[in-house]
């Protein structure tokens, strides 16, 4: 009987990357993907400390986990067991806690460790850094490339400098050449990735120093990854706004194949809060930064991420936030209540707003959000859009267009076969604040 794993992953796209990798580990030493986690000899689970309800979660599958076990265990041959790994993007505190509940839990810089835990004889050649292990990439035309990890901000609420460290970037030359593989239509891999993500907890802040001493930035970088010949999109994300600069926007505006979509998060409309969350900027900044970027590239959409309930957070700054949202008018949000998360500045402050509050203040943004969006979604009724399909649906395909708008593509009478992966032009027909309706051209 073949070794199966299963893969279980929660959080951003960089814990899908890092999965990936992890997946990787075990394809070289004779594992093999399953998809029911109740025939796995292997439960590898990459998660995320960043919010409570993410890690309570986790707190709910070890029961489940321990009865797979008990199953499963029944009908593997003598001396065989079901064993669990927990990995990716975890706190200390929280690797103290699932001790317990997993097999082994490990820092994600040590998944080369995996074979040796396992008692494989394979062993993974000796990379410097886990981010040299090549990916088993899930999607098959999309791809997270990993240019940074670690961040040096300390956001108040925030625990990722904890659990990622400082921030390293890759160098450039390999990021560039990890993506020439991807987009060759003749590659194992891919066949021809027709979407690249570049990642890293604050991608602005990337800096790799080549070898005649000069300093390959985030704009840079990109300008480098569009000059590689392919038909193929360019996105990126985490953006912190204190290092959002001109440089980046000049490489948006004229690099053609980076599309015109930016999340950026401000977190907060009012500069007291911003000050409390340790984020360093000012309202007017945010603003300013967007005011150039729509001037350079006037068809952006744009998205933020947005804490209410912060500590401290009065209604009056509250609806400082609302302020902003309407002035802003923003395509997408990213909308959380705050929950303190222990070893932060912000877990010493007292967490006043109640539940309720918060659930209130969450509610109104995204009414607000909903009608800014439904009113930039109408007036693309009528055009056309490029749209790279990623699923089928009964009668539709569902797909992401140059601005990361949601499309539901309806095939036409002289539509040729689509398949996912397929780049496809499409009339708009019909829209609502998240999701658009379009017939094939």
């Amino acid at each position: 009987m073949p070794m199966k794993y299963y893969l279980a992953v929660y959080g951003c796209q960089m814990n899908i990357s890092d999965a990936e990798r992890a997946a990787a580990v075990l394809e070289q030493i004779g594992y093999k993907k399953t998809l029911n986690m109740n025939e796995a000899d292997l439960i590898l689970v990459t998660m995320c400390s960043i919010r409570q309800s993410a890690v309570d979660r986790i707190h709910g599958l070890v029961d489940k986990f321990e009865i797979i076990k008990k199953e499963r265990e029944q009908t593997l041959p003598a001396g065989r067991q079901v064993q669990t790994i927990l990995t990716g993007c975890v706190l200390k505190r929280d690797k103290k806690i699932f001790v317990d509940g997993f097999d082994y839990v490990l820092d994600i810089k040590d998944i080369k460790r995996i074979p040796q835990l396992l008692g494989a004889k394979t062993k993974i050649k000796n990379q410097t850094d886990y981010l040299d292990i090549t990916p088993k990439y899930e999607n098959k035309f999309s791809a997270n490339v990993p240019i940074m990890t670690g961040c040096n901000n300390f956001c108040a609420y925030c625990v990722v400098p904890y659990v990622r460290g400082r921030e390293i970037s890759r160098p450039a030359k390999e990021i560039v050449l990890e993506i020439k593989k991807l987009i060759n239509p003749t590659s194992p891999r891919l066949r021809g990735a027709k979407e690249i993500w570049l990642l890293g907890q604050n991608v602005n802040s990337y800096s790799n120093v080549l070898k005649n001493n000069r300093i390959v930035k985030f704009p840079k970088l990109l300008e480098m990854v569009n000059s590689i010949p392919g038909n193929f999109w360019i996105r990126f994300t985490s953006s912190h706004p204190k290092d959002f600069s001109d440089e980046l926007i000049n490489a948006m505006a004229t690099c053609e194949k980076v599309k015109p979509y930016l999340n950026l998060p401000i977190q907060s409309g009012d500069d007291k809060i911003l000050r409390a969350m340790k984020r360093f900027y000012t309202v007017e900044g945010y603003k300013n930064k967007i005011k150039k970027l729509r001037k350079s590239v006037p068809d952006i959409a744009l998205s933020t991420d947005i804490i209410v309930g912060f500590p401290g957070e009065t209604k009056t700054q509250f609806n400082n936030t609302v302020k902003l949202f309407k002035e802003i008018e923003y395509d997408l949000g990213y909308i959380s209540k705050y929950s303190q998360r222990a070893g932060t500045a912000a877990a010493k402050l007292k967490d006043d707003v109640s539940t309720e509050e918060k659930k209130r203040r969450e509610k109104v943004l995204t009414d607000v959000l909903k009608q800014t969006a439904l009113e930039h979604n109408k007036k693309l009724v009528g055009t056309t859009t490029t749209v790279l399909i990623n699923e089928p649906k009964n009668d539709f395909w569902l797909g992401k267009d140059e601005h990361y708008r949601t499309i539901k593509v309806y095939p036409n009478k002289t539509a040729s076969q689509i398949k996912i992966g397929q780049f496809v032009k499409a009339k708009i027909t019909s829209v609502t604040p998240f999701t658009l309706t379009a017939e094939v051209i």
